[in-house]
Parts: structure tokens; sequence; C-alpha cells
């Protein structure tokens, strides 16, 4: 390796590093490492280019259209009604009646919409049954991984490597050839998720005759106002008459900290009590009158009590605020809400808000007015927004049965274009579909024309984009030749298998610590000059790093849909760790054993 692959190498580091460390979003950094590549002359202005006009990543541009679509039709949310369980049973029971349609949907649509709309409704669906809702939320994220990894279009990680793919002469990828080999990664999630995921999952095994009564997970403070009726009220074991289903956990009064859970406390005025609920306990407290939010008064909040409501918004990438704190973002001038509350890594944050310092990903509950989920509900500057759990009704049924039927035509046409006879001379691709249902459900107003750029997600695309020039410089420098030589030589004595295995666990190293977009496309370019090292068929080395890349179980920053859920379900990072570990080395051994079998070297 000479200089020039020394240089790519020192960049990309940099880059892992920017990345882990969050400096700018995905896409700005790998644009400004592909400009770096472009200017040193590793790559032409045409192959840091080339990228942008690849069929895979407008491809995912399009899905990304058909994808809203059917979100707006209210599909996801009848699916969401209709299919969760109706009465309480056991957890393993419970978790395969949920994950199982949640992955035939993530097969052929967005995993992240599947997610928002699922992830609210099944914790207010579980605090109903009583049971905690942490027993849920990632088995629920995990479903869709494992259905992305069965199709063509389950994840953009897939149209990325099929992508890269087609530009190194090869076939690329069919639309239900991964299938061969996410179906048994599934099934063998499925298994483990089942036997141990009640086990590992936070709170401890519950079963159906459980004695925890209650699970509140969410803890707000408040103040007594003078003249207020709660004062002169008595708190019993933590339990006061007029806060039904709320326990009072402490009292704050003069600088000494009241313990309620035990014994017998009277209120009295200007006391700070901290009282945990579940997700609607702030509903039940906003129309309190006599109690006091510091947070309100702060922000000198105009929002009448009859209109105050609660609302839950998990800050993406894009929300300007990310790296201020509340007190200097504001929070009320530019959204018209008052955040009460902070849910980040497994911990509830109520006590001096003002100098919590916003991150992604991070859980805020909001007292606003119905006005927010309208104007922001759709917002990209927001992973999700909710208002406790509840299914809107679907607006057109007309509507809903066209989407599906457009997506079928879509399915249908990718799979078996090739052997429909068209004499133009296009190729009856997924791009091909795609593109033609998105137009058609534009046209159909299916999808909203006004600013329908906004539910593309431009920071993928780009980081898409890049990734192919990226990718292209470590083949030009040599940097993927001599890593690859490199692989070889580590396990040269036991042949292609032990370099693919060796792929792999590159590709999830990578997935779990930054973009799984970018995993793929720094470890391709590695695999193909294996496999040429080698003389073998490199297809073994793609279809790894494609389920590979996917397979994201372990972090909360590798998947974006394992960040959403992480704040819902109080999930701290070492839940991950615990339970994603386990299934990250059950779907290497199933990837393994599955892939030479039907992908030959």
């Amino acid at each position: 390796m000479g200089l020039q692959g020394v240089f790519v190498l020192l960049v990309i580091a940099l880059m892992i590093y920017a990345l882990i460390k969050e400096m700018l979003r995905p896409g700005l950094i790998l644009f400004t490492v592909l400009i770096v590549f472009m200017a040193f002359g590793v790559i032409t202005t045409g192959e840091s280019l080339s990228g942008f006009s690849n069929k895979g990543m407008i491809t995912v541009a399009v899905l990304f259209l058909v994808s809203e679509g059917v979100r707006q039709t209210g599909a996801l949310n009848y699916l969401a009604k209709v299919t969760l369980p109706k009465k309480k049973g056991p957890i393993p029971k419970l978790l395969i009646q949920i994950m199982v349609p949640v992955t035939a949907l993530s097969a052929f649509l967005n995993n992240t919409p599947v997610v928002i709309i699922f992830a609210p409704v099944i914790r207010k669906w579980a605090e109903k049954l009583n049971l905690p809702p942490s027993k849920f939320l990632i088995p629920l994220s995990y479903a869709t991984i494992f259905g992305g990894m069965c199709t063509l279009i389950g994840t953009s990680t897939n149209l990325v490597v099929h992508g890269l793919m087609l530009e190194n002469g090869m076939e690329g990828i069919s639309m239900f050839e991964l299938a061969k080999v996410g179906i048994p990664v599934g099934i063998a999630g499925y298994v483990y998720m089942l036997l141990l995921g009640n086990r590992l999952l936070p709170r401890g095994r519950i079963t159906l005759n459980n004695n925890q009564k209650d699970f509140k997970e969410y803890h707000f403070e408040f103040a007594v106002a003078e003249k207020s009726s709660f004062i002169g009220q008595n708190i019993f074991n933590g339990t006061l008459s007029k806060l039904k289903d709320i326990n009072v956990i402490s009292i704050h009064r003069n600088g000494k900290v009241i313990n309620c859970s035990v014994g017998d406390h009277t209120i009295e005025a200007h006391d700070t009590l901290v009282v945990e609920g579940k997700s609607d306990a702030l509903d039940i407290l906003v129309n309190q009158s006599g109690i006091i939010f510091k947070p309100l008064l702060q922000a000198k909040a105009n929002i009448p009590t009859e209109e105050r409501r609660q609302v839950e918004a998990v800050l993406s990438q894009r929300f300007p605020g990310i790296g201020k704190t509340i007190r200097d973002f504001d929070f009320y001038s530019h959204y018209r809400a008052v955040v009460v509350a902070v849910h980040r890594n497994g911990e509830q944050i109520t006590c001096d808000l003002d100098n919590i310092v916003m991150k992604t990903g991070d859980n805020l509950i909001l007292i606003t007015d119905d006005t927010f989920v309208r104007n922001w509900g759709d917002s990209r500057v927001f992973y999700m927004v909710a208002s406790k759990g509840e299914i809107p009704a679907t607006k057109d049924y007309r509507k809903t049965a066209l989407a599906i039927i457009l997506v079928s035509i879509m399915i249908l046409g990718a799979t078996f274009g090739k052997y429909i006879p068209y004499k133009t001379g296009n190729t009856l691709d997924m791009f091909y579909f795609a593109s033609l249902v998105a137009v058609l459900m534009v046209w159909t107003k299916i999808i909203k024309a006004n600013n329908y750029t906004r539910h593309i997600s431009w920071d993928i695309l780009i980081t898409i984009a890049c990734a192919f020039g990226i990718s292209k410089a470590m083949q030009n420098s040599g940097a993927a030749e001599s890593l690859a030589h490199g692989a070889i030589n580590l396990v040269k004595n036991i042949g292609p298998t032990a370099v693919l295995a060796v792929i792999y666990l590159l590709t999830t190293v990578f997935t779990e610590i930054i973009t799984n977009n970018a995993a793929a496309a720094l470890v391709f370019p590695v695999a193909i000059s294996a496999a040429q090292q080698m003389g073998v068929d490199p297809t073994p080395f793609c279809i790894a790093i494609a389920i590979a890349a996917s397979a994201s179980f372990s972090t909360p920053i590798g998947y974006q849909t394992n960040l959403i859920v992480q704040s819902l379900g109080n999930y701290k990072f070492k839940d991950y760790l615990k339970i994603g570990i386990p299934l990250n080395l059950t779907a290497f051994l199933v990837s393994m054993y599955v892939i030479p079998k039907f992908w030959a070297f």
C-alpha cells in the first residue's frame, strides 16, 4: 500500500471518529471526506458524482415517498389496532403476535414509519394490560430489522449493496434473494427473543401471576400553590386520593426531601411534589387546579388549562436545538410547547431542566395544545411526535385500499418484471415500478403534493451517494486491496469461509458505531478485492455485508429504530448490549452456515 492508500485510511479513520462523536450529521461528514478525496486526486470528479446518479440511491428516495403514502392513508394505524392482542397472556405469546405482522410490513416499507406508528400504540396497549412497555419496544425494533433483511427494498442498505454490485459489473440482488438467509436469521432471532427476551429485557421475568400491579415509568415535579385544594391532603404510603393512579415519591420542603413511599404525610403550601405514573399521568396533572409546573412559569407559557395536552417528541439530528440547553433554545417561542421532563438513556429528568443540553434521541415530555401535533407531527426535526399512543381513525378507506393495491403492484412488478414482454428498452426493475407507484400516489392525492420533499430523508441520500465515492477511493488507492490481503493472510489456512466471517464481523462492528450505509460502503471494496485475490465469486461476501449491515442489535445508535424506542422504553445502553450481543452472534452463526449453501464461492 502506497502513501495514497495510507492517506485514504487515515481520512477514513477520522471520518469514523467524527461519526461516533456526531460532530456533524452523517451526510455532511461523508460529503466532506468525498471532497477531500476529490481535491487530492484520489477520485475523479466523475467518480465523486457517480453515487448521486446511482439507481439504487434514487430508488431509496422514491421509496421514501411510497412509504409516506402508505402512512398518510392511516393503513399502518389500522394494522396497529387490529394486530395487537386484546387480552393479557404470556410474554412470549404476546411477542410473537406483535413481531410477525411488523416483520411482514417492514419487508416492504421503510422501517422508521412502521416503528413511529407502532411504538406509542404498543406502549399504551402494554400499560392498559398492566405490562411493562420495555418488554415490547426493543422487540418491535428488532422485528423491523428481521423484515428488512428479507427483501431488496427492506432497508436502504440492501439497495446500496445492490448498487455497488452493479457498479462492479455484477448481477445485483433480486427482490427476494436475501430471504434465503434473512428468513433463517429471522426465525433464529424469533426463537432467541421468545426464549430469552422475557428474561433479558428490563424489569426481569414477567409472568401472568406477577405480584407487581403497576408499571409506572414517568416522573413529574410540581409545586403546591397558595390556597390550593391540595393543602392539608394526606399522603399515605405514596397514595393521594386526589391523584388516582399516580404515586407520590417525595416532598421537597425547605431544603429537605421527605420520602413519601411509606408513612403518613400532610401537604403544605409551597411544597414541591415528585410523583410517578404511567404515560398519561401528565394529562391528569395539567387539569388539576392549585398546582404549579415550574417550567410553565419560567417559559411564561400562555396555554389555558383546558387546552393543555401531553405530547412526546423524540429529537432527530435535524432538531435546531441539538447541543443547546433548554433555557438557551427557548422551546416555547419556537413550538408553543414547554418541556416538563426529559427521558434519556433510561433516566427521567425532571429537575433543573433549564440546564439540560439537548441531544439526538432525547424524548421530551411536553405541555402544549392541539396545534403542536398538527404543525410538527410530520416534521423531520422530530423522529416521532405522539399524543399518548392514541390510534387515529383511518380517514379514507378507499385511499387505504388503493395504496395497498399500488404497493402490491410495485412488489409484484419488481419481482416478475423481467418476465414481462416490454419493447421500449427500459428495465422493469424496482426503480421503474417504485417511481410509477410514487407518481400515481401523488396524482391520486394519497401523498400530499405540498412540501412532498420533506418526506425524503436527504441526509440518508447524501450519505449513500457519498459512500459510493468513498468506496471507489478505497479501491483506487489500494487501501481496499491491502486490507483484503491482510484479512486473507490472517485466516489463509481456513479458506474463503473464514474470510467471509471476517467480512461479516467487520461490517457488524462498523454498523454498530456508524451508519449502516457507510459501513456497507466501507467494507464492500475490501470484500471485492479479497474475492479477486482468492479467485472466488464475490457474491457471498456481498450478501454477508447486506445482512451484517442490517443486523444492528447491540447499540441504540447503530440503527434509527433502536434510537427511537430507547427513550420510549426507558432503555439504558447496557440493555441493548445485554440482549443484542447474543442476537448479533446468533445472526452471525446462522449467516455463516446459510450463505455458502446458497451462494457458492
